[in-house]
């Protein structure tokens, strides 16, 4: 699973860290995927919802201050064991 974010890795790695990273993931609309995506942030975290034209999924937007790139792929790596959820 953690191969998928190769290329990602790379890139974050070009990055000075800590700093102000925006996670964008797109989640069928329900209520128990939106908080289970929205607990992959912290209290302090600025999150955004948008619904999807038909209103089948949500896109929920995070803004974190992250310390280092395996905190950030920390995030990717649980988002993607749930099922259905999409990581831009």
């Amino acid at each position: 699973m953690k191969e998928q974010f190769n290329d990602l890795k790379t890139q974050l790695e070009l990055l000075e860290w800590p700093r102000l990273y925006m996670f964008k993931f797109i989640v069928p609309n329900s209520p128990e995927m939106i908080a289970k995506v929205g607990n992959l942030f912290s209290a302090e975290a600025e999150m955004n919802l948008q619904p999807s034209k038909n209103g089948n999924y949500m896109s929920v937007t995070g803004k974190e201050v992250m310390i280092s790139v395996e905190a950030v792929l920390e995030v990717y790596y649980k988002a993607a064991e749930y099922k259905g959820v999409i990581a831009l």
